[in-house]
């Protein structure tokens, strides 16, 4: 199974969150040992970067480039067609979740993630896909 991570995991991940980096490594492990591949769209990689851009924090940039460069991880293009299906689950939510939410489920759901891992309770709460909120 692929399973797709958002930024806010990412982030968690790369940048070793105090609390969450933890337990989204311990996630990522479990995942791998069990055969299972590890995706982000490419929206991620924007959100991830933005701010250590914004730091001229060239460490951090490093970090996140051999993440995202790392052949365990996939990245997701957002094709036109990634692009339609975000518009659908935007107004299936009621226009409830966020556009780069949106893209992010529907990066997943159009390359055949059968998970999506955040820690945005909303997008957690949305049943478009299977979602793991970590805890």
């Amino acid at each position: 199974m692929m399973i797709c991570l958002d930024a806010d995991c990412t982030i968690y991940f790369v940048e070793q969150h105090p609390i969450w980096g933890p337990k989204i490594t311990q996630r990522l492990v479990e995942w791998r040992s069990q055969g299972h591949h590890v995706a982000v769209s490419d929206l991620v990689r924007t959100e991830c970067l933005a701010a250590p851009y914004a730091r001229s924090d060239i460490a951090l940039i490093a970090d996140y480039v051999a993440f995202f460069n790392d052949p365990e991880v996939r990245t997701l293009p957002l094709t036109s067609e990634v692009c339609e299906r975000a518009a659908q689950l935007r107004a299936a939510s009621n226009f409830q979740l966020k556009v780069p939410d949106c893209l992010h489920l529907a990066a997943a759901i159009h390359h055949g993630c059968g998970l999506f891992v955040t820690h945005d309770v909303q997008v957690a709460r949305c049943g478009l896909m299977t979602i793991e909120w970590l805890v």
